[in-house]
């Protein structure tokens, strides 16, 4: 009330006692009495589609509440902008001027609903020209889901960049892990829907797909060389480019190791060469070999092991059915045990045990 002392209004006198020397003022009858004559004139100005300007008398969580003049009509927070309005606070505050449109006039209630951004033509009415299948756009990044991020390409306009659009190599599992809201980001416009409103964004198109020119930067025998990024029961992966990993399958590590697991003879983070088998751009699979990078000794076997050439090996495993020499590294023969000499009426095999080293002709 402070704010009040020293200003000079009109009062109407509601009450006059001359013996006690008291006089009761109104100030609020005189302010009622001019509200309710222009009410009476707002009233007559009032019609669907009218364009009028009013305050802003208080602010909600779900709107605006507009002074007219005498009479007070909502803008609800979904007709205040083509754009997305967390709290209508963030656009307008108590007092502001504002011009609005209205959208329904209850006479009989005197309820009065109001838009501001029907003054505005919709901006998906021209949205499918503007944004044509294939242009490139900036927007701003205004919410993140599980699926993908929304972005905004103008006010009231928004796109959706699905998860699986955002990399061509890396496995995004949140958009969070590459995107915050309000960062800006290049798209290109994958599809667009204007009767739902809706457009379809792309983040990885903006770059060329890497499997697009990964066969004619490494064609298949290209020797290659990357560290290992990951080793599993079946074979290593090697990175290759940024995003692109290669496997060595477990049988193409070593022509004649057996090799029970991979992390026998190979750790992560170490640097490998390997040759580049296959590539299945489809599929998104880059095949790579260790083993190739050697030629295959069983290629020399015959020459080098040929019928009727004598041979020392080691034993490395005794069976029912025979015995296994190891004759060079990986590669083991087998003595039959029909081929053992012996005491016909005991076991042949028995005279010999593991670590052996023993004298054979080859068979076969």
């Amino acid at each position: 009330m402070n704010a009040l002392i020293g200003t000079e209004h009109e009062f109407k006198i509601v009450k006059y006692n001359k013996r006690r020397g008291n006089i009761v003022l109104s100030r609020r009858a005189i302010l009622e009495a001019e509200r309710m004559a222009l009410r009476e004139e707002t009233l007559k100005s009032l019609h669907e589609g009218a364009v009028l300007v009013g305050s802003v008398k208080n602010i909600t969580d779900y709107g605006l509440f507009i002074d007219l003049g005498g009479i007070d009509g909502l803008v609800h927070i979904t007709d205040m902008s083509w754009g997305r309005v967390g709290h209508p606070s963030e656009i307008h505050q108590v007092g502001d001027e504002v011009t609005v449109k209205i959208l329904n006039f209850d006479r009989e209630r005197e309820r009065v609903s109001l838009g501001i951004k029907q003054l505005t033509p919709d901006p998906w009415s021209k949205a499918e020209e503007k944004y044509p299948i294939g242009m490139k756009i900036s927007g701003r990044v205004v919410s993140l889901t599980d699926y993908g991020a929304f972005v905004e390409v103008e006010q009231g306009v928004e796109g959706l960049i699905h998860v699986s659009e955002m990399s061509w190599t890396r496995k995004i599992r949140h958009p969070s892990q590459i995107l915050k809201v309000g960062d800006i980001v290049d798209t290109i416009v994958l599809n667009i829907d204007v009767a739902r409103k809706r457009i379809s964004l792309g983040m990885k198109q903006v770059e060329p797909n890497p499997w697009d020119i990964i066969e004619e930067k490494y064609p298949v025998g290209t020797t290659i060389e990357g560290k290992i990024k990951n080793i599993t029961d079946f074979g290593i992966f090697i990175g290759i480019d940024e995003g692109i990993d290669g496997l060595v399958h477990i049988s193409d590590i070593s022509w004649t190791r057996r090799i029970k697991h991979p992390s026998e003879v190979y750790k992560k983070g170490q640097e490998v060469q390997a040759i580049v088998l296959n590539i299945d751009k489809e599929n998104e699979r880059f095949s790579l070999g260790i083993k190739q990078l050697t030629a295959d000794p069983w290629d020399e076997i015959p020459e080098k092991y040929k019928p009727g050439t004598r041979v020392t090996g080691t034993v490395t495993n005794v069976t029912d059915f025979g015995l296994f020499l190891e004759l060079e590294e990986g590669i083991e023969g087998l003595v039959h045990v029909s081929e053992i000499s012996g005491d016909r009426r005991g076991n042949p095999l028995a005279q010999f045990q593991v670590d052996d080293v023993i004298q054979a002709k080859v068979l076969n």
